[in-house]
């Protein structure tokens, strides 16, 4: 009796095997179909600095973007490397890049699923209706939103439970098996109570030491990285309203960006240019990150405190003190990088390394500036190699593309020794 008592017993145990197993595939085949909640993940890291569902940022607004390919693998190749398909000829990608004039980030890690889940949170973000109720100025809107966190906690419990019923399952079959030895006259041997088991013990530690090699190389990994680094600055100064609202060219400010390897912080005289007449802050209202209300009129009065300048009598009547700005971009010291060789020689837009700056009232380091970030983009960005007086020194090329054996648009960085060892760490 005891051992069909067991054989059944296994065969409930098979059939919730199977029925985890079907769950779990279930749930892996929603998500290939395309999971909002973790496309929304993927939006929030990657693409949400650029693009926003319903309106323009720095690149176009997301509602119907699969409407607007003709074919959703080429869309897929888009997201991947813009510049890809820009010079394939595609006549929308390139109408696209003429109206925005930005270099779009490329994300040759992301896999088809990614992107599916990426365009099933902007087809459901699609229905959300923009400027619902508002909350204060500042404030993260949270309307049509899922939180995945709760995702993740629910399967966490259920696949804790499971785990449990599992164990639990095989320590009963383990004792029916031993009932039917013992009344069939078998001698057996007691059972190992499951935390003196050597086998449940060795497989904790193997899954312990996984998962804490895992956050182990994890956390080594992202040592010294600032991504989204947002320091409070000793005056407030918005990008949005100068390098957005009033247009001013970056290189206004940061001459140093296509004239040597710093970009710099611009001096204060430059400042005083304009603020010499403009004392006084009349734009949209200012907010830092947390949604408290800035008065710019008061920060234009910290820059004259600074340098002694009274607006009053139009003149400097003490002595200035430099402003003790907070550095936001580091690189290791190890790593040379120039701007002037990006900006000039490459053609590289601000915004590909910095993000929509002139979208950001408070700067924050957009990308993580690792050394994986810059080989991928030195990987797929394609130069700009003819009509570029620097690259004429490339003879070779010039002629391999006259010969016909290359063509002009396959040409990136890592062509040109991009990726090499001792280019940045000479």
């Amino acid at each position: 009796m005891y051992r069909r008592v067991s054989i059944r017993l296994r065969k409930h145990f098979v059939s919730v095997f199977i029925l985890c197993a079907g769950l779990v595939l279930s749930s892996l085949t929603t998500k290939a179909q395309g999971d909002p909640a973790a496309g929304q993940a993927l939006f929030k890291a990657n693409c949400a600095s650029c693009h926003n569902v319903h309106k323009k940022l720095t690149g176009p607004a997301l509602a119907g973007v699969e409407g607007r390919w003709a074919d959703k693998k080429l869309l897929h190749a888009w997201i991947r490397n813009s510049q890809k398909v820009i010079a394939s000829g595609d006549k929308y990608a390139k109408q696209l890049y003429a109206e925005y004039n930005v270099v779009m980030t490329p994300f040759e890690s992301f896999t088809d699923e990614d992107i599916d889940n990426i365009l099933a949170y902007i087809a459901k973000e699609e229905k959300v209706v923009p400027g619902g109720a508002a909350g204060a100025p500042g404030a993260t809107a949270t309307t049509g939103k899922t939180d995945n966190s709760t995702n993740n906690l629910i399967f966490g419990i259920i696949t804790l439970i499971l785990a449990v019923v599992a164990i639990v399952l095989m320590q009963i079959n383990s004792n029916l098996n031993k009932l039917a030895a013992d009344k069939e006259g078998q001698p057996t041997p007691e059972p190992v109570p499951f935390y003196r088991n050597k086998a449940y013990i060795a497989i904790c530690i193997v899954l312990l030491f996984m998962v804490g090699g895992y956050f182990t190389i994890q956390g080594a990994i992202g040592l010294g990285r600032q991504k989204d680094y947002m320091p409070e600055q000793p005056i407030f100064y918005s990008h949005k309203v100068h390098a957005g609202i009033n247009q001013i060219n970056c290189l206004y400010c940061h001459s140093g960006a296509e004239k040597s390897k710093h970009a710099m912080i611009p001096p204060e005289n430059v400042c005083m240019n304009c603020h010499k007449s403009i004392n006084e802050y009349t734009g949209p209202d200012l907010y830092t990150a947390e949604g408290k209300k800035v008065n710019g009129t008061a920060e234009i009065q910290k820059l004259y405190d600074a340098i002694g300048w009274d607006k009053d009598a139009s003149k400097y009547t003490k002595p200035g003190k430099p402003i003790e700005w907070v550095k936001i971009h580091n690189l290791p010291d190890h790593v040379y990088f120039n701007h002037s060789q990006h900006v000039v020689a490459g053609k590289v837009q601000c915004q590909t390394c910095h993000g929509p700056i002139q979208d950001m009232d408070e700067v924050h380091q957009f990308a993580d500036l690792s050394m994986g970030w810059c080989i991928n983009c030195h990987r797929t960005t394609n130069v700009q190699f003819t009509e570029n007086k620097y690259f004429t020194i490339f003879e070779k090329l010039h002629e391999d593309i006259a010969n016909g054996k290359m063509k002009a648009s396959d040409i990136t960085v890592e062509t040109l020794g991009g990726t090499e060892c001792q280019k940045c760490h000479y």
